[in-house]
């Protein structure tokens, strides 16, 4: 096992800059997720800290040792990919075993180590099949095995259950993490899934455009997002945000003028003054609905989903545009064009100043 680092990581494809300079410190046996949308550069960087691509500038360094480059064989990592790559005509025991035996290995020792990889995973049964015999779920587990035999200081994975159902995608997330307190070893995980990221993560690195946005624990993140895109991106569904401008700045409270005219009692934020533009955001938890007339935000109702345990309904400020979706009581019922009021608790806004930074 080891830690790693990437030291001002710079990559690009002709005049397409990929990566700008990534600085990221990953303790030995953390387990980080690397999450964004799609070109953010969360897979170039995977691949950059496996060696499947040459950075242009920077360093990669495995267990204190400088990798940069080093070949992908010799850097003490596995990798598992989103295609289960599995050689068809082989055993599941013999794709387990083949870089081992590729490396020379005694044959008890290749044995043993299948062995304990197939019991770690619990496909003991599924040793002399061959692949097209598995489901998806298996599959995925052999190529997990496969890098586990090798034992590796770093275990990379790049997206790998994205060809599974919603059902098996649950289960080996839980497996992952079980796998993960089993062994001990450093991980790091690549995911467009917000979903995975904030289940599986001891850490979070949130990447947009080929920088690290901002990097915490799954909770802190959701809790104190550093700016308007983290809040945005993390969540399901995503935070509202609504502009508007400072009105009154008090001890206790400010008072903000919202889009359409609406008045918003906001948790004092240190730096703003009266005339300020910001942005509020809030989650869909902590905004409560109540009938027209009350003294929160008055809102028309757009649409409502009933989830069973809970409803999403969609809202429009009155003279705004702006949707919000709250999410409450599934018993509460709302009827579309219904006219009703959002109550927020001021200390549950989320401020944001013009650039879009979290105050």
């Amino acid at each position: 096992m080891a830690g790693l680092e990437i030291q001002g990581i710079k990559k690009g494809f002709g005049q397409q800059q990929i990566l700008r300079g990534i600085d990221l410190s990953i303790a030995d046996g953390e387990f980080v997720v690397f999450v964004g949308p799609s070109g953010c550069g969360k897979s170039t960087l995977l691949r950059t800290v496996c060696g499947l691509e040459d950075s242009d500038e920077g360093a990669v360094l495995i267990g204190g040792k400088d990798m940069t480059r080093v070949a992908p064989a010799a850097r003490g990592i596995a990798m598992v990919f989103q295609s289960y790559a599995l050689y068809p005509h082989m055993t599941v025991y013999d794709n387990m075993a083949f870089a081992l035996k590729l490396a020379g290995l005694p044959q008890d020792d290749i044995r043993a180590k299948v062995e304990q990889a197939a019991a770690i995973l619990r496909i003991e049964p599924l040793l002399q099949r061959k692949p097209k015999e598995l489901s998806g779920g298996q599959r995925q587990r052999v190529a997990i095995g496969r890098a586990i035999v090798r034992q590796p200081q770093v275990f990379l994975f790049d997206e790998p259950l994205s060809n599974l159902d919603a059902a098996l995608r649950v289960q080996m997330r839980i497996e992952l993490k079980n796998l993960h307190r089993t062994l001990r070893s450093t991980m790091i995980y690549v995911t467009h899934d917000q979903v995975e990221a904030m289940t599986l993560a001891d850490r979070i690195v949130v990447l947009r455009g080929g920088v690290v946005e901002q990097v915490g624990a799954p909770l802190d993140l959701y809790q104190r997002p550093a700016n308007l895109f983290v809040a945005g991106f993390l969540g399901s569904p995503a935070m509202n945000f609504i502009s508007g401008t400072v009105e009154q700045m008090a001890p206790q409270a400010m008072a903000v003028r919202l889009a359409g005219g609406a008045l918003a009692q906001v948790a004092p934020r240190a730096g703003l003054a009266v005339g300020d533009s910001v942005t509020l955001g809030v989650r869909a938890e902590h905004m409560a609905l109540e009938s027209a007339g009350g003294e929160g935000i008055a809102v028309a109702v757009l649409a409502a989903e009933l989830l069973g345990d809970s409803s999403y309904v969609y809202l429009t400020p009155d003279g705004g545009t702006t949707q919000f979706i709250a999410r409450i009581d599934p018993e509460v019922r709302w009827r579309n064009g219904q006219e009703a009021a959002v109550r927020v608790e001021p200390a549950r806004w989320h401020v944001f100043d013009r650039d879009g930074l979290a105050i």
